[in-house]
């Protein structure tokens, strides 16, 4: 299975065509059509339903997607690494983040580093706890910014110097606008959209034996689309202070909760991981910056 084709594949993927496939890929369509049915035979299986006007991904197919996205991205990697390997002054990080205002931290790190070396580019994937962690487990991530919904001991890691205040996003007007502080009691049967990973880690620890009874209407892994649907009256968005638009002109507001846990975050990195020129740069950084 070469790299190579594995591009034809993923191209024809996502153009849901064999010929602007190839026109993008400046190959001629009778040998991207050879490539393609030459990659069946050796997988075994049908990649595509081919039809008068497009082809579709079988079950097949889309394991195979996921896993070629992977595997392309890490050969880039490999190669981008091994291209900078005697040049520390340019080359790519990769970063996986969690939504959070203390990405800012992050942020300031990379400018300082870019100021030094202006020709070193940093990549964010941005996605949950779950996303970052399975890239960053492949190798395809340098480093992760994480929420303490963790397991911490599996990596190395950096506390960020803060941390994030958890609250209730609404709508202005809205009766509980009018406290300063939600407590839990006040959630009790309300509509409640909350993200993925505190579904999964935070309710239980939040609401205790109550958190069967809670009112789960919807989830979320970007605030934004929280936002919209608090927006929709769907209901009232657990979430992170300052991730959305609650300015004197927005029709939302944010109020926190009392007696929330604390929402830290954590750079991580793979133990025992081998490092570019460029993302030891930024490391040595983040621990001038972060260690105590």
């Amino acid at each position: 299975m070469e790299i190579r084709v594995l591009r034809y594949f993923l191209e024809t993927a996502n153009e849901s065509s064999i010929t602007r496939a190839a026109d993008r890929l400046c190959v001629s369509q009778p040998t991207m059509s050879k490539q393609l049915k030459e990659l069946e035979k050796e997988l075994g299986v049908k990649l595509f339903t081919r039809s008068n006007y497009s082809i579709k991904l079988t079950e097949a197919g889309l394991l195979l997607k996921e896993r070629a996205e992977d595997i392309v991205s890490l050969a880039d990697k490999t190669l981008e690494e091994f291209k900078n390997l005697e040049d520390i002054t340019s080359g790519d990080i990769y970063v996986g983040a969690a939504e959070s205002d203390l990405i800012k931290y992050f942020a300031e790190a990379v400018k300082e580093l870019q100021e030094k070396y202006p020709n070193i580019r940093c990549n964010v994937y941005s996605g949950n706890k779950i996303d970052v962690c399975e890239k960053l487990d492949k190798g395809l991530l340098d480093f992760a910014i994480v929420t303490n919904f963790i397991d911490l001991s599996k990596y190395n890691f950096l506390k960020m110097p803060s941390h994030d205040i958890w609250g209730v996003l609404m709508k202005k007007g809205d009766k509980l606008s009018k406290k300063k502080q939600i407590k839990l009691d006040d959630l009790s049967n309300l509509p409640l959209i909350c993200s993925k990973q505190w579904l999964e880690h935070g309710i239980s620890q939040w609401f205790g034996e109550k958190a069967e009874k809670a009112n789960v209407v919807a989830t979320y892994n970007l605030a934004f689309n929280a936002s919209i649907m608090v927006k929709a009256g769907m209901g009232y968005a657990l979430i992170y202070d300052k991730l959305v638009d609650t300015s004197e002109d927005s029709e939302l507001t944010f109020r926190p909760l009392k007696s929330a846990p604390k929402a830290e975050m954590h750079i991580i990195w793979r133990k025992k991981q081998k490092f570019s020129s460029v993302a030891k740069l930024l490391l040595d950084e983040l621990n001038h910056r972060f260690k105590k």
